[in-house]
């Protein structure tokens, strides 16, 4: 008995027609019945009840169908399952990613999780960036985006990937009909912030500079979730600032009584980077994906 025996056995037990059969094996009908016979001789079985209109399975036909499938099945496997035994397993790679991150962002992050995924597995890991970087440093994370500046350890490598407009989250009723707002309009309002400790280098400096501007008055909220800010702004109390794009995830948190309009005076832009350690990117484990995302990332994205 031979695997062709089983493959024309199939064939025909599936369309119940040896003509039909023989064309989908690009064959003659009558070499087809031929090897039938063979493979019933061999057997001892009949497989087929044949007459001049109609094919049915016999009862051994019935029983060696299954059997013939299953057996088939496991040789066209071979290939792919070696193919897949030889394959080196991918390598799982963190990516740190902070709070708010720009969708245009993330399409380049799953085309760079799309570019290595022979080789990597990578997966995200969320946090602040103060943190993330600290992880990257360490050999916990991979690479991390990051709110610049950030880091400043020589032994870390930056690419600057996108620079996104800032602008005023204020009080809806307060500002009714405005499509821009003045920073000394809101000297009367709390500048709202997070705590020191989760709060990046860049909103720290922001908050240094509004106070040399003149915004006076804070409000420190216990946690950096923007539901919380968002609270605390629509209730008329304070302002705060944030990415101006309607498409960025932190307009989700806005409620009814919030809203974002561009500064008229004032044009604070948030940086964001990919860092990596130098150690990992030329002729270290992380060669390959640094060179993607040299490709991926080339010309930083702006909003």
């Amino acid at each position: 008995m031979e695997l062709l025996h089983l493959r024309y056995f199939v064939a025909v037990a599936q369309e119940l027609n040896f003509s039909m059969a023989a064309r989908k094996l690009h064959m003659a009908a009558s070499p087809l019945s031929r090897r039938i016979k063979d493979l019933e001789s061999e057997l001892g079985h009949r497989l087929f009840d044949r007459d001049t209109h109609h094919v049915t399975l016999t009862p051994a036909g019935n029983a060696l169908l299954p059997i013939a499938r299953g057996v088939l099945e496991q040789v066209d496997s071979i290939k792919w399952r070696l193919d897949e035994t030889a394959r080196p397993r991918r390598a799982i790679l963190l990516l740190g990613v902070p709070s708010g991150i720009h969708p245009d962002l993330r399409e380049r992050m799953d085309a760079l999780a799309e570019r290595v995924r022979d080789r990597f597995e990578i997966k995200r890991w969320p946090g602040g960036t103060d943190r993330l970087v600290d992880a990257v440093c360490d050999g916990r994370l991979a690479l991390t985006l990051a709110r610049l500046p950030a880091g400043g350890d020589p032994a870390l490598e930056l690419l600057p990937v996108m620079s996104e407009r800032l602008g005023a989250v204020v009080p809806r009723d307060r500002f009714a009909g405005r499509d821009a707002v003045a920073l000394t309009e809101l000297t009367e309002l709390a500048y709202v912030t997070s705590p020191t400790a989760v709060t990046n280098a860049y909103f720290r400096g922001l908050d240094q500079q509004l106070s040399e501007l003149g915004i006076k008055k804070r409000i420190e909220i216990n946690s950096a979730a923007f539901e919380g800010i968002s609270e605390i702004v629509s209730s008329g109390l304070a302002f705060s600032i944030s990415m101006l794009d309607s498409r960025s995830p932190v307009q989700n948190y806005h409620l009814e009584n919030v809203t974002v309009l561009p500064f008229s005076d004032f044009h604070p832009r948030l940086e964001t980077g990919l860092i990596w350690r130098k150690d990992r990117a030329q002729g270290g484990d992380l060669e390959e994906v640094v060179t993607a995302a040299r490709e991926i990332f080339a010309e930083p994205l702006r909003s």
